[in-house]
C-alpha cells in the first residue's frame, strides 16, 4: 500500500518512519524546503522525498495521504487527492492505529499547551509511563515507531482534528472555544467550533469528557451531538452542572473523585490558570492519579515557555513574555492577570480578530500600546481612539526601544500580541525568544 505524506516537518518525518516500519511504500512531498534535520531522518530510513513543490503524478499515486495540519483542505494538491477518492488522514489518526495506549486529549482556543503539559507533569510525577505529543513536543508517530508508552497526553488543534475519523479519546478536554483561525473556516466560528468538538468522536460510555460550563459553544454543540462519555464540568463558581469550581479560595473537585486544594498553593497564577488546573485535576483523577501525587504536581509545575513567562526586570519595570497569545481571548486572560500598569505589545499576522473583547481591559490597565507588525493599520484603527500613547514598530529592536521609553518604574511590559507571528518572525517561539534576549541584554 502506498502512502504519501504532505509536509516534511516534525509530524511528516515521524509519520514516514512509522509508515516504513509498518510496510508502506512511502513518499514524502513538501511544497517548501525541507529542514536538514528532517532530511537526515528521511535519508536514514531510505525514504523517497521531494521538496519545493509537489509532483502530482508521484503524490496522487497514493492509497492514503497524511498531511501536515498546517496545509488547508483548499490546497490544490489536497483537493486533487480528494477528487480521486484518496483518504486524507492526520498524523494522530494514522499513529493511533498502531498503539494500544490510552489517550488523554486536550483542545481549546486558549490554555491547551499549559493544560497538556500540566497533565503530563502530573502523570509522570505519579509514575505513569506517559508520552507527550500532538501539537507539542515530538511527533506521536515517531514515538509510536520507536518507543512504548501506556498512555499519551495529546494537545490537539482544530487543524489536526479535521482529519481524524476513527481515533478515540479516552479522556477528552475542551477548555474553551473562542474566535481563532477564522481565516481557515470562512470567517465562521461555527466551523471552528465543530472541528474542536470532533475530539468527542468515537467516545464510549466508560470514557470521560471535561469541559467549561460557561463556554459559548460547547453546551449547545453537545445538545446537537451528545457524547456517551461521562461528562465532568468545571466553572469559576459552584452551580449548574459544575463538579469543579472555586469556593472560599479553595479549588474544589467533586467528581470523578473528591479533591480540595487552596488556590494559593497552585504554582500557576491567574483566573484562567485556575480553570486549567481544575480541568487537569479532573483528567488526572479520571486516569487514576492518587490525591497526594496530584497535589504535589499542581504545586510544583513550572511555567510554560511563552505563556505569561517572566522575562526579567530592568529599571524597575517587569517584562512578561506571552508570545503564545496568538488570539484575542489569550490576551484577555493575560491582561486580566496584570496588577500593575501595562505597556502592551500587540500585533502580527491578524487572523480575523475582533478586538472588542479586550477594549475595556486595555482602557483600564494599559499605560501605553506598542504595535509590532508588518502592517499595523488595523491596530491603529481600533485602539488609537482610546487616547493612549502609541508607538508603531516593525522589528523587535524598535519595539523594545519604544517600550523602554514608555514604561515607568513599577510598570509591566507585556508581550501578548493577539496575532500570529509569521509576518516578522518564523514562529511565536522566535518572537518570544527575541523578546527575552532583548530584556536580558539591557538588564545587565
Amino acid at each position: 500500500m502506498r502512502l504519501t505524506i504532505l509536509g516534511a516537518g516534525e509530524t511528516g518525518a515521524g509519520t514516514a518512519v512509522l509508515a516504513r516500519k509498518k510496510g508502506y511504500d512511502v513518499f514524502v512531498s513538501d511544497a517548501g524546503p525541507i529542514a536538514d534535520k528532517y532530511k537526515q531522518v528521511l535519508d536514514g530510513h531510505a525514504l523517497a522525498w521531494e521538496e519545493n513543490g509537489h509532483t502530482p503524478d508521484l503524490v496522487l499515486r497514493a492509497d492514503i495521504v497524511v498531511k501536515s495540519p498546517g496545509i488547508p483542505p483548499t490546497a490544490p494538491i489536497v483537493v486533487a487527492a480528494v477528487e480521486r477518492g484518496i483518504k486524507i488522514l492526520s498524523e494522530i489518526e494514522f499513529a493511533a492505529r498502531y498503539t494500544n495506549a490510552r489517550m488523554i486529549c486536550i483542545t481549546g482556543s486558549n490554555g491547551k499547551t499549559t493544560t497538556t503539559r500540566l497533565i503530563h507533569h502530573i502523570l509522570t510525577r505519579a509514575g505513569y509511563n506517559a508520552g507527550l505529543a500532538g501539537n507539542i513536543g515530538r511527533s506521536m508517530a515517531l514515538q509510536v515507531a520507536e518507543e512504548r508508552y501506556d498512555l499519551y497526553v495529546l494537545e490537539l488543534s482544530s487543524f489536526q482534528l479535521e482529519n481524524m475519523y476513527d481515533f478515540r479519546a479516552n479522556i477528552a478536554l475542551v477548555l474553551n472555544i473562542t474566535p481563532d483561525h477564522l481565516d481557515r473556516y470562512g470567517g465562521r466560528i461555527e466551523g471552528y467550533a465543530e472541528a474542536k468538538m470532533r475530539i468527542t468522536r468515537n467516545q464510549e460510555p466508560e470514557d470521560s469528557f471535561i469541559y467549561w460550563r460557561d463556554d459559548d459553544h460547547v453546551p449547545s454543540l453537545l445538545k446537537r451531538t451528545p457524547t456517551p462519555a461521562r461528562e465532568y464540568v468545571f466553572a469559576d463558581t459552584r452551580g449548574g452542572r459544575a463538579v469543579a469550581y472555586v469556593k472560599d479560595g479553595v479549588m474544589t473537585v467533586e467528581q470523578p473523585c473528591v479533591f480540595f486544594m487552596p488556590v494559593a498553593d497552585l504554582s500557576l497564577r491567574g483566573r484562567h490558570n485556575v480553570r486549567n488546573c481544575m480541568a487537569a485535576a479532573m483528567a488526572a483523577l479520571a486516569a487514576g492519579v492518587p490525591e497526594d501525587a496530584l497535589r504535589s504536581a499542581l504545586a510544583d509545575f513550572p511555567a510554560v515557555p511563552h505563556r505569561l513567562e517572566p522575562a526579567g526586570q530592568a529599571d524597575g519595570v517587569t517584562y512578561i513574555n506571552d508570545s503564545k497569545a496568538t488570539n484575542v481571548d489569550a490576551c484577555f486572560y493575560a491582561l486580566d492577570a496584570m496588577t500593575t500598569p501595562v505597556v502592551l505589545i500587540l500585533g502580527g499576522l491578524d487572523k480575523g480578530n475582533d478586538y472588542a473583547q479586550i477594549m475595556p481591559l486595555v482602557k483600564e490597565k494599559c499605560r501605553a500600546l506598542v504595535y509590532l507588525g508588518a502592517d499595523n493599520a488595523k491596530l491603529h484603527a481600533t485602539f488609537d481612539a482610546l487616547g493612549l500613547p502609541v508607538r508603531d514598530t516593525h522589528s523587535m529592536d524598535d519595539c523594545m526601544v519604544a517600550c523602554r521609553e514608555l514604561a515607568r518604574p513599577g510598570d509591566t511590559v507585556l508581550l501578548s500580541p493577539c496575532c500570529a507571528s509569521f509576518d516578522l518572525f518564523n514562529g511565536m517561539a522566535q518572537r518570544g525568544n527575541m523578546f527575552k534576549e532583548a530584556v536580558k541584554a539591557f538588564s545587565k
